[in-house]
């Protein structure tokens, strides 16, 4: 799919399930809980064991293309162009690593890298990405992204890490375009609980809902 296709859907679909695991089994279980649950943007993160060739076997078993699959904790270009390869729809890094972004640019697949601070920001709107990710958010609040959009509006802001249920509407009203949500997914996943992923996952799918229509009032 193209580029700028996979960045509306994205938008669109405004929930991206940060997928980790302690095994390929236990993040696929976390995939088909997710995707059951209404979520339909996977970022497969590199620090689940074999995180490539849970992409590559995704990538493959969605030819009907009902979910989105990407790659998160991507630290640098060798290991983005790998998971691009695999199949990967976008790519998410933790920093700003312009080398990632560049790489992403290359092969004209969707990238969103980290910012914490507007020069962060700056560079990667400067560089292409489409995306801005605030990570880890928990440390900063809505504002960050009420603050950011003061000097950089054209800026589309992610917040991931500390985005819960009850303050989802939080970052939506703050001007967040989509959020991330890891931790919570991952507590059903570590105890075997994939009911309490999907039923997590369909929370998130219906406050940011509520969060949107909410906005348009």
């Amino acid at each position: 799919m193209k580029r700028m296709a996979i960045v509306n859907q994205i938008i669109e679909y405004g929930v991206v399930a940060v997928i980790r695991g302690d095994s390929k089994d236990q993040a696929i279980k976390t995939v088909e809980a997710v995707k059951a649950g209404g979520i339909k943007v996977m970022e497969v993160t590199m620090t689940v064991p074999g995180a490539v060739d849970i992409i590559k076997e995704l990538c493959e078993l969605n030819k009907d293309h009902e979910i989105i699959i990407g790659a998160g904790t991507v630290l640098d270009a060798e290991t983005a162009r790998a998971c691009i390869l695999a199949g990967a729809e976008f790519i998410v890094s933790p920093y700003m690593n312009l080398d990632v972004v560049r790489m992403c640019n290359r092969y004209r697949i969707a990238v969103m890298p980290a910012a914490t601070t507007v020069r962060d920001a700056i560079e990667g709107l400067e560089a292409g990405a489409e995306i801005i990710k605030i990570f880890p958010a928990g440390l900063f609040g809505p504002s960050i992204i009420s603050n950011f959009k003061g000097p950089l509006p054209q800026g589309n802001y992610m917040p991931t890490g500390g985005v819960t249920v009850d303050n989802l509407k939080d970052w939506i009203k703050a001007g967040a375009v989509a959020v991330g949500i890891g931790s919570d997914l991952s507590k059903g996943a570590k105890t075997g609980d994939y009911e309490l992923v999907k039923k997590t996952a369909e929370q998130f799918v219906s406050e940011l809902k509520k969060a949107r229509a909410e906005g348009k009032k």
